[in-house]
C-alpha cells in the first residue's frame, strides 16, 4: 500500500480521506460523494481501516470495532441481570450448600440457575474474561481513534481548499467588497473573540475555534471506565475483596473467613416495640410483635500467629462494637454487618441412658451438637461411643445416610453402648426425639430425651473492599468525561477569501442549531446579510 498524494502536492498516509494540508477529499469514495464531509475523525487514517493482513491486524480490528464492544457490553448486562434474579451464593440467608438451597427455595428455576453457574456469576471465569475483553476493546478503540485525531487537530491549517469549505454542513458565500479586507474581516475577528473563539489568521483566511477539549470527552470517559474495570478485577487479588456470610452462636469465637481476625458474639438480642411506644393504635392482634432492633455485642480479635502455619491462634482484642442494622463494626478495611438471626437454635441434647426393660436410669450425658465427643463415659462399666454424626441428616440419591449442611438442623447419630453385658457394644440410631435399635438385635439399653439446650445465632455479613477508592476514582473520571462531552461542543468557523468570493463555513460535533444561530448572529452584528445553508438537512435557512 502506497501513500496518497493530493493535488496540492501534500502526501498523506494510506487510508486518509481528507488531505492533511488543505482538507481536499482524496479518498475516491469521499471525492465522488456530494454530501457534506464526514468530519468525525477529521478524515485521518485509522489503523483498523488501513491494515488487515496479519493476525495482529485482525485482532486489532476486532477489538477496535464499536459494534463488537456494544455486543459484549449487552452480553455482560444481560448476564448481570440474570445474576440478580436469585441471590448470589454469598447472600444465601440460611447456612445451606448452594446445590440444595436454590432447588429447595426456587424449584426447577433455581436448579437451572445453579447448574448454569449464575450463583457465583461475578467471579466466574467467563464473566471475568468478558470484562477483560470489554476493557481491551475500550483501550484499542481509544488508541485507534484518539491518536490520529489528536495529530489532525494539532496540525490543522487555517487555509483549506474550496472543495473542503463548500462541503461543510453549514456554509454560505459572500461577495468580497472593497472594505472586506480593511474592516469587515477584522470586525468579524473581534466579534468571534468576544464569543471566546481562539483566532488564527493566514492572510485572507481565518479559523475560529473553541471548546476543542470537548472532543476528548469520550476518551476521558473511556479512561474512567478502564480504571473502573481494572479496580473491579483487582477484587480477584487475594486480600483485596471479601464478601462472606458467617453464623456465630452466643459465646462463640469464630474466625472471619480469609482474614487474620476472629469475632466473638457475646450476646445476640432482639428488642421489640412496646404498645405505649406507638403514637396510636395500629391494629396489632394479641401476641403480635414488631422488631425494634437486632443487636450483636461483638468483640473483634486479631490473630498474632496468623502468618505462622499450624500455630495455635494468639488472639488480641482490637475492637468492641454493638452491631445493629446499618451500624456495622468497622475496623481498618473490615466491616461486619448485622444481616440475619436464628433464635432458639439447637445447641446440645440432654440425654439419659436407661435400661430398656425397666426404664431405670443408668446415667446422664450431654451431646454438644457443634463439637460432640467421641466417647461419653457413663460410669466405670458403661460408656457410649459416637460412631457417626450427621448434623443435618438426609438420605442421598443412593439411599445412604448423609448430611445436607454442617449445621445441626436435623441431628442424627449412630451410637454404640458398651457394657459388661455386651462388651462389643449394641448400636442404635439416635434422632431428634427418638431412637431406633439396630435391626435384628435386642438392645439392653435405650435413651430418654430431656429439654435440649438452645442458643441464639447471629448472621453477620463480612465485607472488605480495598478496590473501592479506585472504583470511585474511575467513576469520577467517567463523570468528568461525560460532562466534557455533553455540555460543550467543539465549534469551528472558517472565513476564507478566494478571488472575489468569501467562503463562510462552520462545523461542530453536535448542536448544529446552536452553531448556526451563532454564525448568523455574528454576521448580523457585522451588518452582513447572509443566507446560511444547512446542507445536512438538504435546504436553506436564513
Amino acid at each position: 500500500m502506497e501513500n496518497v498524494k493530493c493535488e496540492c502536492g501534500h502526501v498523506s498516509p494510506v487510508g486518509t480521506a481528507l488531505c492533511e494540508a488543505c482538507g481536499n477529499p482524496i479518498s475516491e469514495e469521499v471525492a465522488k460523494d456530494s454530501a457534506p464531509i464526514d468530519m468525525r475523525y477529521e478524515g485521518v487514517a485509522r489503523r483498523s481501516q488501513t491494515y488487515n493482513r496479519t493476525v495482529i491486524d485482525k485482532i486489532w480490528n476486532f477489538f477496535s470495532s464499536v459494534k463488537i464492544a456494544v455486543y459484549m457490553i449487552i452480553v455482560a448486562l444481560l448476564a448481570s441481570i440474570l445474576g440478580t434474579v436469585f441471590p448470589q451464593e454469598m447472600y444465601i440467608p440460611v447456612p445451606r450448600p448452594a446445590r440444595f438451597y436454590y432447588e429447595e427455595a426456587y424449584g426447577l428455576a433455581g436448579k437451572i440457575y445453579y447448574m448454569l453457574g449464575f450463583h457465583n456469576l461475578y467471579t466466574s471465569w467467563w464473566y471475568v474474561l468478558l470484562l477483560l475483553a470489554i476493557g481491551i476493546s475500550l483501550v484499542v478503540c481509544s488508541i485507534d481513534r484518539v491518536i490520529p485525531l489528536y495529530k489532525a487537530l494539532n496540525k490543522q491549517r487555517v487555509k483549506h481548499s474550496v472543495n473542503f469549505l463548500t462541503r461543510q454542513r453549514l456554509m454560505t458565500t459572500l461577495e468580497a467588497t472593497q472594505d472586506w479586507e480593511a474592516s469587515k474581516l477584522g470586525e468579524l475577528e473581534t466579534l468571534l473573540k468576544k464569543r471566546r473563539y481562539r483566532i488564527r489568521r493566514d492572510g485572507q483566511a481565518l479559523l475560529a475555534e473553541k471548546y476543542r477539549f470537548s472532543r476528548w470527552g469520550p476518551y476521558v470517559n473511556h479512561i474512567g471506565l478502564i480504571i473502573f474495570l481494572i479496580a473491579v478485577l483487582m477484587r480477584l487479588i487475594p486480600g483485596w475483596h471479601l464478601d462472606e456470610y458467617i453464623w456465630v452462636r452466643d459465646g462463640e469465637t469464630r474466625q472471619v473467613p480469609d482474614t487474620e481476625f476472629y469475632v466473638k458474639n457475646e450476646a445476640f438480642t432482639v428488642e421489640y416495640y412496646q404498645e405505649d411506644e406507638f403514637p396510636e393504635d395500629i391494629g396489632l392482634s394479641e401476641g403480635d410483635l414488631i422488631v425494634k432492633e437486632y443487636r450483636t455485642k461483638a468483640i473483634l480479635y486479631e490473630n498474632l500467629n496468623a502468618e505462622l502455619a499450624g500455630a495455635e491462634p494468639d488472639l488480641k482484642e482490637v475492637h468492641r462494637h454493638d452491631i445493629i442494622v446499618n451500624h456495622p463494626l468497622h475496623y481498618k478495611d473490615l466491616m461486619l454487618f448485622q444481616s440475619g438471626q436464628k433464635p432458639n437454635s439447637l445447641s446440645a441434647l440432654n440425654m439419659s441412658l436407661v435400661k430398656e426393660k425397666t426404664g431405670e436410669q443408668v446415667g446422664a450425658f450431654k451431646i454438644d451438637l457443634y463439637e460432640p465427643e467421641d466417647v461419653y463415659v457413663i460410669d466405670d462399666q458403661v460408656k457410649i461411643e459416637v460412631l457417626k454424626y450427621y448434623p443435618d441428616f438426609e438420605l442421598d440419591k443412593n439411599k445412604q445416610p448423609s448430611t445436607k449442611t454442617p449445621n445441626p438442623e436435623n441431628p442424627a447419630f449412630i451410637l454404640n453402648v458398651i457394657s459388661p453385658e455386651n462388651p462389643k457394644g449394641e448400636k442404635s440410631w439416635l434422632f431428634l426425639g427418638s431412637y431406633i435399635p439396630a435391626p435384628e438385635t435386642e438392645n439392653l439399653y435405650g435413651f430418654q430425651f430431656g429439654m435440649p439446650d438452645l442458643t441464639n445465632i447471629t448472621g453477620l455479613m463480612v465485607r472488605k473492599d480495598k478496590s473501592l477508592p479506585y472504583i470511585y476514582f474511575g467513576f469520577s473520571i467517567t463523570m468528568i468525561g461525560l460532562v466534557m462531552g455533553f455540555y460543550w461542543q467543539h465549534r469551528r468557523i472558517w472565513i476564507q477569501t478566494e478571488g472575489s468570493t468569501v467562503y463562510y463555513a462552520g462545523h461542530t460535533n453536535k448542536n448544529w442549531f446552536g452553531l448556526k444561530k451563532e454564525m448568523e448572529d455574528v454576521m448580523k452584528r457585522a451588518d452582513l446579510a447572509i443566507e446560511l445553508e444547512d446542507q445536512g438537512k438538504g435546504g436553506k435557512s436564513s
